[in-house]
């Protein structure tokens, strides 16, 4: 049995596709709207599934084409985070046999997948583990410099094996030990959901957030990017809850905080405590905005936004958490800035053994503070895109694999 299948977002459609090839049916995926006209007929499909926002063309319009134009009674279900009753309503008018609501489970697809049109055959068949297909797409950043003996390997590929929508990218900021043999490792067989970013020269962190945020922000059905750590000091899990957040209210950048509070796990050493406290009153006298925690390193941001924060190479090489929200504050004004900005308490966050921050850089930071202050609250922003390019480090040959 054939069933083709429609979706803008390659990432919905990869595991998609495995379970119901996994379940004995011939499947084909298409991103390009128009082309899935053609394919539907040559490929004469027994199912259709669709999703209904698309960009050229909607779902209802590949709905009005099957049932209108080629007058065929093939069985369509339509798989869309769009949840309009209106939209619902008229997709049935038009003869859909099922509405599905993304976020749902790939065991529930199958269910509706059988119930249309019947099993391949009767055996029971084994099938990869349940996933939920997501209504949004994500980019994950994570730079790794010397992240040989600290990456975490199996719970990056268990998290996207079991989380649909997701696409890590590793940069490896001109490491000098195995790092890169390891990501390449990491990336077997996982090619459509991670890649590995090649910097062949050390650039530093803020370098190597910036060009893989920007690579990120190629991938035409990301809906939001951000940037974790590599040694996963915040997990997956609670990263998962910011891109939630971002998801289901009106903010452009969801960043975490380390705030201590009551059922969460929050571990700093004392005297990184302190440090951090003292650094933190500066940032907020420096913003003027009453930010409990810019550095932590897990952050989520509307792919809207990636330039305006990233096109610029950044000043200093550790304070680019300040200076993204000092390009927002300068390019939509502070009251707006701050009201595009949420920072939500972690679970958890525990400070990992080898930091590249020695103390003595914690003490260098209060000089690039000032260095902050004076650059971005003295100069208009044409001043600031020159400026920025005679400051910041350039990076060597960069290389996706």
């Amino acid at each position: 049995m054939k069933i083709l299948a429609i979706d803008d977002q390659q990432l919905v459609l990869l595991p998609l596709k495995r379970r119901l090839t996994e379940l004995g049916y011939e499947v084909i995926t298409e991103t390009d709207a128009l082309k899935a006209k053609s394919i539907f007929d040559s490929f004469e499909p027994q199912l259709v599934i669709v999703d209904i926002n698309m960009p050229v063309i909607s779902g209802i319009e590949i709905i009005r084409y099957i049932r209108g134009t080629k007058n065929k009674q093939t069985p369509i279900m339509v798989l869309s985070g769009n949840t309009d009753d209106n939209l619902i309503v008229e997709s049935f008018d038009l003869g859909v046999e099922d509405y599905m609501k993304k976020p749902l489970s790939l065991d529930e697809v199958s269910a509706r997948v059988k119930r249309l049109i019947g099993s391949v055959n009767q055996e029971r068949k084994q099938v990869s583990q349940n996933t939920i297909i997501e209504k949004r797409c994500v980019g994950v950043v994570i730079p790794c410099y010397n992240e040989e003996d600290r990456l975490l390997s199996k719970e990056f590929t268990d998290f996207v094996e079991g989380h649909s929508g997701y696409h890590l990218c590793f940069v490896n900021d001109g490491s000098k030990d195995n790092t890169l043999k390891v990501l390449k490792d990491l990336r077997k067989g996982r090619e459509d959901y991670i890649t590995v970013y090649d910097c062949e020269k050390n650039g530093g962190k803020a370098e190597a957030v910036r060009l893989g945020m920007l690579h990120m922000a190629e991938y035409t059905d990301l809906d939001y990017i951000g940037f974790l750590d590599a040694d996963l000091s915040t997990d997956l899990t609670d990263f998962d809850d910011l891109v939630k957040t971002i998801e289901n209210y009106n903010f452009k950048i969801v960043s975490g905080s380390r705030i201590s509070r009551m059922g969460a796990d929050i571990a700093k050493e004392s005297a990184r405590q302190i440090i951090s406290l003292t650094i933190n009153f500066i940032i907020r006298k420096i913003l003027r905005m009453n930010f409990k925690d810019t550095q932590c390193g897990a952050k989520i941001m509307d792919k809207e936004i990636i330039k305006i924060a990233f096109q610029d190479p950044f000043i200093t090489k550790w304070l680019f958490d300040v200076e993204i929200f000092m390009r927002m504050k300068k390019y939509f004004g502070a009251k707006k800035a701050e009201s595009f900005i949420c920072e939500q308490p972690l679970k958890r966050w525990v400070h990992a053994d080898g930091s590249k921050l020695s103390m003595k850089d914690s003490f260098k930071i209060v000089f690039q503070l000032g260095h902050i202050a004076t650059h971005y609250n003295k100069k208009n922003t044409e001043n600031i895109k020159k400026e920025n390019y005679n400051y910041a480090i350039k990076p060597g040959k960069q290389k996706v694999i």
